[in-house]
């Protein structure tokens, strides 16, 4: 077996590895998005629903189903070290703390789901617009190539939506929250239809 050939046997197995590690803690965040939901259809009374908060869990179940996807390039990647790891694994599990900040353990010091959305808000919109700028370096590490591939709507995309998780993290606005979601879904759907609906 060539230098060369050894090489390459040792990426591929490199990433399979990193693919169920970063499966495990996606798989407890989509766990705990349907957990939720399903208490819900469980307990509708429980707690008075708030639909920001819904699509806000519509959104994030999104992310990380789009986040399984996209990971796939990280199969391009030829040299491997603990750092790119780690970040990749960082990246994981901010993912995750945004679904157990949209359900926690326990509501009980809550009258309902609007409350406490408003009162964790600081530190779901500060999480999530981590991810946004997580997302910049997670798509260089996949080579200069994949990140000219998105153009230079994706930094106008990445800059936009931080600036709007800052927004959110201020203010209590409903109507700001209802438009910020709502923006947030649909252009997902249209970002996910034209950059990533292809073949792997």
């Amino acid at each position: 077996m060539t230098e060369n050939a050894t090489a390459q046997a040792a990426i591929g197995e490199i990433f399979p590895h990193i693919r169920i590690v970063m499966g495990m803690v996606i798989g407890l965040g989509v766990t705990r998005l349907l957990s939720g939901v399903a208490r819900i259809v469980q307990h509708p009374r429980q707690y008075p629903l708030y639909p920001v908060h819904l699509a806000w869990v519509a959104s994030l179940l999104l992310m990380l189903v789009h986040f399984w996807w996209w990971q796939f390039g990280l199969f391009h990647i030829e040299e491997w070290t603990f750092g790119v790891y780690f970040f990749i694994l960082a990246y994981a599990v901010l993912l995750f703390l945004l679904c157990a900040l949209l359900f926690p353990d326990s509501m009980w010091d809550y009258a309902g789901y609007e409350e406490f959305f408003f009162a964790r808000r600081a530190w779901f919109f500060g999480l999530l617009g981590a991810t946004y700028l997580f997302d910049v370096v997670d798509t260089l590490i996949k080579g200069e190539a994949h990140f000219a591939r998105f153009g230079h709507e994706y930094l106008v995309r990445t800059i936009v939506f931080a600036s709007l998780c800052l927004v959110a993290i201020a203010t209590t606005n409903r109507r700001f929250h209802v438009a910020f979601v709502a923006f947030t879904l649909v252009y997902q759907i249209s970002w996910i239809w034209r950059l990533f609906d292809t073949p792997s």
